[in-house]
């Protein structure tokens, strides 16, 4: 019970998303099996020492410090809304502190591939035809890529969020916070063909959101997960290939162009500033390598 009342406070009164919810619970399952398997303890009776026993319980298992990092948030969030609700009397989260995990710069796809999967081709050869999955899967890259969105927003995405006249579509992001962002005339007219190529198709039921399955349901993460994968597998060989790779690039693009830091802060959908500061890594890092090649005393 505790675990499902303090899902639904996530939902209801911190407005976190789905994904963002199964994140909480699998990391709170996860650690109350530990208790219950190897110390015979529930999460009530847990101390700061049994806290610090499933952190090196993960790591030995080789679980990287962010995703233990994660976890260790997780409990925080979980043992502050217990003594919240009166449950507990002494927070055993207090003495603790999550593993240093070292600074990684976003990965992101160069643009010159990107224009070459969306605009051009591979070998002489077009990437995209003109059946439904094929357009669908091009406006899920494009939209992504095009715009910045997460995953979570584009699969929350409709048709009526789409404004042509005003050349922009609205987003519903982090606890349900809307923003508006520009569409570039290319992705609009991509939008249209798409949109009038599903109409076409013979869908049972009609749904709403703007991406769907082959079949018409509701796309769901795992399918925009392997659209990615597969394209960019053409066009890159990193190893990661995740949507977030595209709001990665996105941001980059427009910062190495010369976009204000504050204008990509609220492209993004950012809470503060200091989240999107990370992506001027890249573009320092970018300009030594350039100063490098170019400079004759380099």
């Amino acid at each position: 019970m505790l675990i499902e009342s303090f899902l639904i406070y996530l939902q209801h009164e911190k407005r976190y998303s789905p994904h963002t919810i199964t994140s909480y619970q699998t990391d709170l399952l996860q650690f109350i099996g530990f208790l219950k398997k190897n110390l015979e303890i529930t999460a009530l009776q847990a101390k700061a020492t049994h806290i610090r026993s499933f952190m090196v319980f993960l790591l030995d298992n080789q679980i990287a410090e962010n995703a233990v990092g994660r976890k260790i948030s997780t409990l925080r969030s979980f043992y502050k809304y217990l003594l919240r609700e009166g449950d507990l009397k002494i927070n055993p989260m207090a003495l603790i502190k999550a593993p240093k995990v070292p600074k990684r710069l976003p990965v992101f796809i160069e643009d010159a591939k990107m224009d070459l999967l969306l605009d051009g081709g591979v070998e002489g050869k077009l990437i995209f035809d003109e059946s439904f999955a094929s357009q669908r899967d091009k406006i899920v890259l494009e939209l992504l890529f095009g715009t910045g969105i997460r995953l979570a927003e584009l699969l929350a995405l409709k048709e009526t969020d789409i404004n042509y006249y005003e050349g922009t579509i609205k987003v519903l992001g982090k606890r349900n916070k809307e923003r508006i962002v520009p569409l570039h005339a290319q992705l609009e007219a991509q939008l249209k063909i798409y949109i009038n190529l599903k109409l076409t198709q013979q869908f049972n039921n009609k749904i709403t959101t703007l991406i769907v399955t082959n079949a018409g349901a509701t796309a769901y993460p795992k399918l925009v997960y392997r659209i990615v994968n597969r394209y960019l597998t053409i066009i890159s060989t990193q190893d990661k290939k995740s949507p977030h790779i595209l709001r990665h690039s996105f941001a980059s693009s427009l910062l190495n162009k010369g976009a204000d830091l504050n204008a990509i802060k609220e492209l993004l959908g950012h809470a503060s500033l200091a989240a999107t500061q990370v992506y001027t890594h890249n573009s320092v890092e970018r300009l030594k390598s350039i100063y490098k090649q170019a400079h004759p005393k380099a």
